[in-house]
């Protein structure tokens, strides 16, 4: 099954290094080795668009919803990188868009929806995205 398309451009990637324990005794990358693919993408992505000290701050991003489809297996050796994409901010949460693809024939692999929510580190409750957030992403995915 190939992936339906997506209007996301996607401004930043992570080559992935597939790991021989991630593959299963069916020859490919286990379902739940995608995560720690993405919790990289999106690790990255936040420390490239937030700053390095994003997950030291009072008020940190954490996984409120996470959704993945699977289109085609992924086998040791394969070159793949995680695209990741900004595609919604709300008051206190943002969406992030992100897929795994082959890098030499672009094609993709599986895709994931996260919903990231904003809490504050003293007391877990939710809050707003801190404005400067706010700006930093909208200006790295250009917008509006």
């Amino acid at each position: 099954m190939d992936a339906p398309a997506l209007s996301t451009s996607f401004r930043h990637s992570l080559p992935i290094q597939i790991r021989f324990s991630d593959v299963d005794r069916f020859g490919h990358v286990n379902n739940n080795a995608y995560f720690a693919y993405y919790d990289l993408g999106k690790q990255e992505y936040m420390r490239s668009v937030l700053g390095d000290d994003v997950f030291e701050a009072d008020v940190v991003p954490v996984v409120a919803n996470i959704h993945v489809d699977f289109f085609q297996p992924v086998r040791y050796g394969d070159a793949v990188s995680v695209e990741t994409a900004v595609t919604h901010l709300g008051t206190k949460s943002f969406t992030l868009q992100q897929q795994a693809v082959r890098t030499d024939t672009r094609q993709v692999l599986c895709r994931c929806t996260t919903v990231m929510v904003c809490v504050h580190r003293d007391d877990g409750q939710s809050v707003p995205i801190p404005e400067s957030h706010r700006q930093l992403i909208r200006a790295f995915e250009q917008m509006g």
